[in-house]
């Protein structure tokens, strides 16, 4: 098989610092919920963002896309599910738990460098255990990672809180 050549400049287009990420607080309908409040840094690809506004560090997602979520302890994502590709939590810092059924009710602690893998239509959320601000990593299989399907109950509390979706699957501010 032949190699691909590349430039410096082509390379330099796919590389990520990780001080020069540019974090989203508000890049789900969830994250105006107490307990949900988060960082997301979208390296490789859009993820499934619901901030039309964002825009990852390295744009050509092929196959995957790559996310670092940062969080205060006891924060994270509330109950949610992807229908099109596996999603892999790797903790960067701290202890993270994924839960994951119809009502999250049942849950793995992982540490630094453990990995979970959840199948697509699984509800699933994950938060900070530790005692301290924390990272998380999250990759999603396939290009084009689609949308996030939410909790009903989840939906509830973020229209709540002002937020919403439009028919998009973007986030809208609601009226009060």
């Amino acid at each position: 098989m032949a190699t691909v050549s590349s430039s410096k400049v082509d390379m330099m287009r796919r590389v990520a610092r990780l001080k020069s990420l540019k974090a989203s607080r508000l890049a789900f309908v969830d994250t105006r919920i107490p307990g949900h409040e988060r960082e997301i840094y979208d390296v490789i690809g859009s993820g499934v963002t619901e901030d039309a506004k964002s825009r990852p560090a390295i744009t050509d997602a092929q196959d995957f896309n790559l996310t670092y979520i940062g969080a205060k302890p006891g924060n994270g994502a509330a109950l949610h599910s992807h229908s099109a590709g596996v999603e892999v939590f790797i903790p960067i810092t701290g202890t993270w738990a994924v839960f994951w059924g119809d009502q999250g009710e049942h849950e793995v602690i992982l540490e630094q460098g453990d990995v979970v893998s959840v199948p697509p239509g699984v509800m699933r959320g994950f938060r900070n255990t530790g005692n301290a601000h924390a990272y998380l990593m999250a990759i999603l299989g396939g290009t084009d990672a689609g949308r996030v399907t939410w909790s009903p109950a989840v939906l509830e509390k973020a229209r709540a809180t002002g937020l919403g979706l439009d028919a998009a699957g973007n986030l809208i501010e609601l009226p009060r």
